[in-house]
């Protein structure tokens, strides 16, 4: 059996079990002005990346670091809002340090 035979049996295997149903994004329009946009030598990788819902290191930490605030504001008592606030620093100086060597790299 070809290659090709073996993936149009596997497609259309998939669709008559409704694989395809419930799909991210379905009957919504394709937005393809970021694709362009994004130099031709970049672009696999970022769909890629894109795809596979990755994010930068750094833009992870200053994400935990947005819910550590907020977790500190609501926090029950001083111990917890000091444990929270240990780890706040912490991840401010892993951050620091990413954005330093980063830069230096450029």
């Amino acid at each position: 059996m070809s290659l090709s035979k073996f993936i149009e049996e596997k497609i259309s295997k998939a669709i008559a079990d409704g694989e395809f149903e419930n799909l991210k994004g379905k009957g919504e329009p394709i937005d393809l002005n970021s694709y362009f946009n994004t130099p031709a030598e970049y672009r696999m990788g970022h769909s890629v990346l894109k795809a596979n819902n990755f994010v930068p290191e750094e833009v992870e930490i200053l994400r935990e670091i947005g819910l550590l605030k907020e977790k500190i504001k609501t926090a029950a008592d001083e111990s917890e809002r000091k444990s929270l606030n240990k780890t706040l620093n912490e991840k401010t100086l892993t951050l620091s340090i990413i954005l330093e060597r980063n830069k230096r790299r450029r």
